[in-house]
């Protein structure tokens, strides 16, 4: 039988604990760093286990999203006038996020069209390409937008991944690539041109792939790379960022060296794991 003070004594040692959770969340909170709870990914090997997605929906017209759209893991794919899923310019997406909106939980399958599209800042979570199509997302926003894609992975992509048109900030998160020629491009050709910033952490890509990205380095871009894992490129032929002299009159624009500085290609060798 425990005695009364026993029990006292373990009472007082679980509040103490639960305190120090909570402490340590609000701290977590105060200075800015990501709190997950009840992921399911926790690295960007798990972002590799495709979803089965909950049922199947044709989308001939161009879906718009304000706020929050939860698509309960449902594929949806273009159909009729959103039937591309080449590379051929100026298709429309299957979703148009609006400032500030965030949609989650989607599988976007074949025909991809042009994937998403973000007006502004937005927010892509738990988002899988199975075909991309023309690209998977476009971001379109000013210079104070901040683009977020929190998990999911996109597969097949003869272009790119993530095509930066606007201004502003991509942060990339525990995200899985299969098959693909560009991760991210900050526009090298648009008509109006921005200085982007893009962060990619806990990444996993598998060849076959070109690049992981490509910045405008005259322009100021920068591109952070942290947690890369590259699988099946024993020889090293995936580029980890290209750097370009980027123009707004629509030529294509030149290359400019691909190693790292320390200024608009951050990141150590340490920085990326080859499996």
């Amino acid at each position: 039988m425990t005695s009364g003070s026993e029990q006292s004594a373990r009472h007082r040692r679980t509040i103490n604990r639960k305190r120090a959770v909570l402490s340590g969340l609000a701290a977590l909170t105060m200075t800015g760093a990501a709190v997950f709870v009840g992921t399911s990914m926790s690295s960007a090997s798990a972002a590799a286990s495709w979803p089965t997605p909950n049922g199947s929906e044709p989308v001939t017209k161009t879906i718009p999203v304000s706020g929050v759209k939860d698509g309960g893991m449902k594929r949806y794919y273009g159909s009729g006038d959103l039937a591309g899923d080449g590379q051929e310019e100026g298709q429309d997406p299957i979703f148009k996020l609006a400032d500030g909106a965030t949609l989650k939980n989607v599988v976007i399958g074949k025909p991809g069209a042009d994937g998403i599209h973000c007006s502004g800042s937005c927010t892509l979570q738990n988002v899988w390409w199975e075909d991309v199509g023309e690209d998977a997302a476009t971001f379109k926003g000013g210079n104070s937008a901040t683009y977020t894609v929190s998990g999911g992975g996109a597969r097949k992509a003869s272009d790119k991944v993530f095509q930066h048109n606007g201004g502003g900030k991509l942060v990339v998160s525990k995200f899985a690539a299969q098959d693909f020629k560009t991760l991210y491009r900050s526009c090298g050709n648009c008509s109006t041109q921005y200085k982007r910033t893009s962060i990619f952490n806990t990444i996993e890509v598998t060849a076959p792939g070109s690049r992981l990205v490509g910045i405008n380095q005259n322009y100021g871009d920068s591109a952070a790379l942290r947690s890369i894992t590259i699988i099946g490129d024993s020889s090293k032929k995936i580029v980890p960022c290209q750097k370009y002299i980027g123009n707004n009159t629509g030529k294509e624009p030149q290359t400019a060296g691909k190693d790292a500085d320390g200024t608009h290609c951050n990141y150590k060798t340490s920085d990326i794991t080859y499996k």
